[in-house]
């Protein structure tokens, strides 16, 4: 049968399951099932616009209807806050995740001018609006642990972390990754480099048993970085950033770093991780851009640093090690 181009463009079912996901429908009707009328007086939607928001989502296999109950599938079930697959906060648009992904209706605006999408939709930069909406922000803070959970383990591992004594993770969030590297190499010490607050950092390292190995620095990539470390990490940096805002971030990373310092790049690069679809997001919410390996050297090249070596750290990541040239 030939492949419908309508069908691949259709927007209904991803819309039907983001309402879903936002108004919590699968937790409110449980394994038990609800019916429409209860689930509408439950989320304040109207009940006969639910209801056929449910009959779309049983057609496609994301719910049953039995004796009047909408009861979630195991596939529906995906959606639940605590399900195992984590992906509520990519589909609740009131979540970072979510709200980002809605700029893409406004994608021509990004192809036509070259510009991201997300403020024409919203009015500011992604990340102003994490700055002026907390509850963006902490959303926004669970989703990146969330993605890069299970990659964590295998970058603290896989990477040789022991020659280094004192490293500086920048832009490191609540600290999951240098707790991990910590955890793995005893002889290691470490701070994380991050906007305030660093609270969740200093609680993460507290719990693992490391807090007189590591500690925060308020503090922004883009303005001048605390010398003396002998790893600079950008782990999932750059490709939130335009070139120009590459090279102000790997600039700042040389003049800190002395001759025998090395900057790691962590990143998912395009042919090892990266995918077409989530360098347009890149380019729709940010203005920034998944890479190649060669592509990311020659920026560091420009800003005085040069390649020393690049591999795979977990599937889908790739380090490239970095020193002044």
């Amino acid at each position: 049968m030939r492949q419908s181009i309508l069908a691949m463009a259709d927007l209904a079912t991803p819309m039907a399951i983001r309402v879903a996901a936002t108004l919590g429908l699968v937790e409110r009707a449980g394994s038990e099932g609800a019916t429409a009328r209860r689930l509408a007086a439950d989320t304040g939607a109207s009940g006969p616009a639910l209801r056929r928001l449910l009959d779309h989502l049983v057609a496609v296999g994301v719910f049953t209807l039995e004796a009047d109950l909408y009861r979630p599938t195991d596939l529906g079930a995906q959606m639940a806050q605590d399900s195992p697959e984590g992906v509520k906060p990519l589909l609740d648009i009131t979540s970072a995740g979510g709200r980002a992904d809605l700029a893409f209706v406004d994608l021509l605006e990004t192809v036509t001018t070259g510009a991201p999408a997300y403020p024409h939709r919203y009015g500011r930069d992604f990340w102003a609006d994490l700055d002026a909406r907390p509850e963006l922000r902490r959303s926004f803070d669970a989703q990146m642990e969330w993605r890069f959970r299970a990659h964590v383990p295998h970058i603290a591992e896989r990477f040789d972390w022991g020659r280094f004594t004192d490293v500086l993770d920048l832009g490191g969030g609540d600290g999951n990754l240098l707790t991990a590297i910590l955890l793995a190499h005893p002889g290691v010490r470490g701070r994380v480099l991050d906007l305030p607050p660093t609270t969740g950092a200093t609680a993460r390292f507290a719990a693992g048993g490391i807090a007189d190995r590591a500690g925060t620095v308020t503090g922004s990539f883009f303005d001048p970085l605390p010398t003396g470390a002998d790893a600079y990490v950008l782990s999932d940096i750059l490709h939130d950033w335009d070139d120009d805002h590459v090279r102000a971030i790997l600039t700042r990373c040389r003049e800190a770093a002395a001759p025998d310092a090395t900057v790691v790049v962590i990143e998912p690069v395009r042919g090892r991780g990266a995918d077409t679809g989530i360098d347009l997001f890149m380019l729709m919410c940010f203005n920034g851009r998944e890479r190649t390996v060669d592509e990311l050297a020659a920026l560091a090249a420009e800003c005085g640093l040069a390649l020393q070596g690049s591999g795979p750290v977990s599937e889908g990541r790739t380090a490239l090690e970095l020193r002044a040239g």
